[in-house]
């Protein structure tokens, strides 16, 4: 490990609910010798999330750092190799860091599921990371990893290029106050923005070259509810129209290695016979309502008083007792249809995003990896790696022919 650098691995927000949840799964799986560090705004919060941490992170330094000061982002940046931030929502308080990191040359992830921060970050950092040799790995959480290294798994099994990959997600979790701050923020841009409202609809958005992009047509991201052909019930999932955008932009950085023509969507599981259909019809409503809540500034005001606040989040019982479980299908362009699980135990947003984000931090850190640099996405950032990492962290990759 390289010794030019203070540090080797910086956790920024980790007095935040998902970035203690961090440091805790980093204090049991980092190696020993690691040089990591805990930041935030509050060295008193600081030093109170590090005293509840297993005994060989006691000794972590604790830095200041604060999003809203470039001069904090820069110092931060340049006093360690990789930085894992927790810090959201990431269009309000993240690309001051993503700019530090992308100058200075420190490889860098985060869990946003945000669009329009993604859209951005690219637009400013892309360049100045690809000159440095940074790596900028966007959503590292369950947004997208399941998605993103699953399709990348199918691609594997399959040996050849796919036309179509389907997903269909079963999880049990709750939502956190700051995964909600992040979709209340992210509706009331799109609202009162064409060109917002433009980004966050293209499906290929934020994907390169997008001039010289293949344009199949894309399934919706919130079609109706659904019969499929085996009779159960699938309604909209609501983390589609952001992770089929990470998994297109893979395609592209790839040079489509999945196939120029994929078509790619995202559903959720609602169950068989009447009462999968009610709760399709169920979920679909949910949705609709929240957002259309969140687009009005009376009823976007009432629910940021009603919903959870940031810095909150599930019980441990409530993580411990939540799962997630993705079936991906694809079919080949020689008609032959493969399938992939991806599934892991604890609270998907929470439990497991802290695995998922604390094995990408890891990699971006120890690994030996492609060599790209830039901004990206887990499947071009580390790929196999990562999925390898995560299976030995308990969670499920399997793939093979239907």
């Amino acid at each position: 490990m390289s010794t030019e650098r203070e540090h080797d691995l910086v956790v920024f927000g980790a007095t935040g609910f998902v970035g203690a949840l961090l440091a805790e799964y980093l204090a049991e799986a980092a190696p020993a010798g690691l040089r990591i560090a805990l930041a935030g705004r509050s060295r008193d919060k600081l030093e109170r999330v590090r005293a509840g941490l297993s005994g060989r992170a006691h000794g972590w330094p604790l830095v200041s750092a604060d999003s809203t000061d470039p001069a904090s982002m820069r110092a931060l940046a340049e006093s360690t190799r990789v930085v894992a931030t927790t810090v959201g929502p990431y269009a309000r308080y993240g690309l001051p860091l993503v700019e530090a990191c992308a100058k200075a040359g420190t490889h860098y992830c985060d869990l946003t599921g945000e669009v329009l921060f993604v859209h951005e970050a690219i637009a400013r950092y892309d360049g100045p990371a690809r000159s440095s040799g940074a790596r900028i790995v966007h959503s590292c959480g369950y947004d997208s990893i399941p998605s993103d290294l699953g399709v990348l798994l199918v691609r594997e099994a399959a040996g050849a290029d796919l036309t179509d990959v389907r997903a269909v997600a079963t999880a049990r979790g709750g939502f956190s106050g700051g995964t909600l701050a992040s979709l209340l923020g992210h509706v009331e841009a799109v609202s009162g923005d064409p060109v917002a409202r433009r980004i966050a609809g293209g499906p290929h958005s934020i994907s390169p070259d997008r001039a010289a992009e293949p344009t199949p047509d894309q399934p919706r991201d919130a079609s109706p509810p659904r019969r499929e052909a085996d009779g159960s019930w699938t309604a909209p999932f609501v983390m589609a129209p952001y992770n089929t955008r990470i998994v297109r932009r893979s395609n592209a950085l790839q040079d489509w290695a999945y196939g120029r023509g994929l078509r790619y969507e995202e559903r959720m599981a609602a169950g068989k016979g009447l009462a999968g259909a009610v709760a399709a019809v169920a979920i679909t409503g949910a949705m609709g309502a929240v957002v259309g809540a969140a687009a009005l500034g009376p009823t976007r005001a009432l629910l940021e008083r009603v919903l959870p606040k940031p810095g909150t989040g599930p019980s441990a019982r409530a993580r411990a007792e939540g799962f997630f479980r993705h079936v991906l299908t694809g079919t080949t362009v020689d008609g032959r249809t493969v399938t992939a699980t991806v599934a892991g135990p604890g609270d998907p947003g929470y439990a497991a995003t802290a695995v998922m984000l604390g094995e990408s931090a890891l990699s971006l850190a120890l690994d030996d990896l492609p060599d790209r640099a830039g901004s990206l996405t887990p499947a071009t950032a580390m790929g196999r790696v990562l999925i390898e990492r995560l299976r030995e962290a308990g969670h499920t990759y399997e793939a093979g022919p239907r």
